[in-house]
Parts: C-alpha cells; structure tokens; sequence
C-alpha cells in the first residue's frame, strides 16, 4: 500500500462516515471527526462521560494526518505499519464491514437510468516469517458481465457515492450472484498468492535452518531440557513461512459509468 493509496483510503474512509473534509492536499488531510468516530478512535471516555452526565455540546476532535513528511505540517504521520491506520482498518470492520453505496450523478435527468451491480471486496494478504510484508488489495467485480478490476478503489476516487439511491435511477438485477462473484474474487485472491512465488519463504527457512543449527551446536554435549524444546518451538514461531488473507470491508455498488 502506498502513500497515495492510504490518502485515498483515509478520505474515503471519513468521508462514508459523514466527517468533514476541511483539508484534503497533496500529502495533508484535515478531518473533523462525528461523536462515533470520536468514540471510536480517541479513546476519550471521561470526556464524553463529562458530556452525556451534564449537557454539554460534544466537541468531536479535528485531526491532521500526514501521508507525506513536511517540516512546516503539525499533524500525526501516518502510513502502513502505524497503529493508526491499523485502528482505523479495525474501525472499518465494526461500524462497516459490508456497505451499499449508489452512483450520484449531478444533474436534471427526466428520464430512469440503469445501475449497474458491482462486488467491491478490500482485503489485505500478509507474507510473514521472522519478516512480514503487507499488501492492501481492492477488487471489483461487475454483477452483469463478469468484468473484474484490481486497484477498484482508485477507480471509484473520481465517483460520488452515496447511501441513497438517487433520484431517476434503478438498479439493475445481478445476472451473477454475489456468493459466485466471491469465489471468482477469491480465485484472482488465490492467484495473485501464488505470483508472490516462494523466494521469500525459503529464505526464512534457511535463516530458520542457520537458526536451529547454531542451537544444536549450544545443546551439543548438554542434557536437551525443556529449555531447549522452547526454544525450538520459539524459532518455529518466528521463522515458520505463513501467508494470511484479512478481510477489511466489502459492498454492493451501483454505478451509472463505465469502470475501464
């Protein structure tokens, strides 16, 4: 996941849960959070206890992330490995694991356009050993055709979305089941798996292997106690190869353009 994608994903992250934007600039991004998004995310509980005991205006905090380093920017930097970001993926699955959004086009239609039926699924896959690497995926399937893009996520930053569904719109019936355009999602996940190859897991098998040998020669003329069975157990844990695929949310969306 780069920079650019988790700027892109903090707008469309606040914006789906109704904050407001006030900053949104090349490696800047301003929000005001709403009282959920406060609760959720500061950890603020005698504060909002001040609050709900004796009337008071809630206040939710303005936050300043930061995707890109600049000296003269106050704000909290934020990328890939930061326990923010990861809270917030976390949020993500509580407050919208699965969303229904519609295709809001400005302007004074007089007649019904279709929506068209799309799967988005955001999963993040993790090659882990004694070294991990993450990877954040976003896939799109459409419902009618069977077209299935990667990156969806960038593709949808230009659209404006919208709970509702607008006016002088329907959407259309899925020809493709969303259970099987999982699968097919799965499948491409299962695929892009295997791309990855193994150079990675058999390097850690070789540390792993340096590991155990060096341990051995340490318990070479000793008793092989507990002791040593832990730390077996301890290197296992470490360098043991591991692939994880986590689901962070998904939706239904009807879209009047054309994703290419």
């Amino acid at each position: 996941m780069q920079q650019h994608d988790i700027q892109h994903y903090l707008e469309r992250y606040f914006k789906a849960n109704g904050c407001e934007i006030k900053r949104n600039e090349d490696g800047v991004i301003e929000v005001k959070l709403t009282v959920e998004l406060d609760k959720l995310l500061m950890n603020r509980p005698f504060y909002w206890h001040y609050v709900e005991k004796t009337g008071k205006i809630a206040e939710p905090m303005t936050l300043t992330f930061l995707t890109k380093r600049k000296e003269k920017e106050q704000g909290e930097f934020i990328h890939f490995g930061s326990p923010r970001l990861h809270q917030i993926f976390q949020a993500a699955k509580k407050t919208a694991a699965f969303i229904h959004l519609y295709e809001n086009m400005q302007g004074t239609e007089t007649a019904y356009l279709p929506l068209v039926p799309w799967l988005m699924l955001n999963i993040k896959i993790s090659y882990a050993a004694d070294r991990k690497k993450d990877y954040i995926h976003s896939f799109g399937l459409q419902l009618i055709t069977g077209q299935l893009h990667t990156n969806f996520m960038n593709r949808l930053e230009p659209l404006n979305l919208k709970p509702k569904l607008p006016d002088y719109s329907f959407p259309l019936t899925p020809l493709i089941h969303p259970k099987s355009g999982l699968n097919r999602i799965k499948k491409q996940i299962a695929a892009l798996v295997e791309s990855e190859g193994s150079q990675w897991a058999e390097e850690a098998k070789k540390r792993w292997n340096n590991d155990l040998q060096l341990l051995e020669r340490f318990y070479e003329n000793k008793e092989k106690t507990e002791a040593y069975q832990n730390e077996k157990i301890a290197l296992k844990n470490q360098y043991e190869p591991k692939v994880n695929v986590e689901f962070i949310n998904g939706g239904m969306l009807y879209l009047r353009s054309n994703i290419s």
